[in-house]
């Protein structure tokens, strides 16, 4: 099994393609070890000394780590995803959980066009490019004017998030959608 390795935007992350599917549907942002209990993967990574967050893409798996050096940890992370493919375990055990609370959208109906319309440029324009950077936006809520977005993976706490949030997406939304005032991280 061959996997490759790609930098991110944000130097405490990278990005790690094992050349299968990783996540069938959706994404899965892992920030701690106890949430990583339900996935056989992240616990293997999770217990790499220095892991400090697991985001699960399509196709790439991205690690975000804290001081340590990438030069030390990046043959256990390896060695851990090609662990974890060899063994035959699921990315999930048991079914995937209901929507939590931090999932909820949140806007008014009289919006829902406006909402449609932010939805479709999110998944078209911007979740590719994003994905190519080893995280993922996803559309929280829409209030006077205002776009709430969540940052996963590489985007979480990336240092040119802000620049990609205000000159990228917000730029594009007002572009196409005058009612965007402003976009805001949650």
């Amino acid at each position: 099994m061959f996997i490759q390795t790609e930098a991110t935007p944000n130097p405490a992350t990278l990005k790690f393609l094992p050349g299968r599917t990783v996540m069938a549907d959706g994404t899965l942002d892992i920030r701690d070890p106890r949430a990583a209990e339900r996935s056989p993967l992240a616990r293997r990574l999770f217990a790499v000394p220095g892991v400090t967050g697991v985001f699960f893409g399509s196709d790439f798996v991205s690690v975000t780590k804290d001081e340590g050096e990438w030069q030390h940890m990046k043959p256990a992370i390896l060695g851990a995803i090609m662990e974890h493919y060899l063994s035959g375990d699921p990315i999930l055990e048991g079914e995937a959980d209901a929507a939590s609370a931090e999932d909820e959208e949140f806007f008014d109906d009289k919006d829902s066009a406006t909402v449609a319309t932010i939805k479709e440029l999110l998944e078209t324009r911007i979740r590719p490019a994003v994905a190519g950077d080893g995280g993922d936006i996803t559309f929280r809520g829409f209030k006077d004017g205002i776009v709430y977005l969540a940052m996963k993976g590489s985007c979480s706490g990336c240092p040119s998030s802000t620049a990609t949030l205000k000159h990228g997406i917000q730029n594009l939304l007002r572009h196409f959608l005058p009612d965007v005032r402003e976009v805001q991280a949650m």
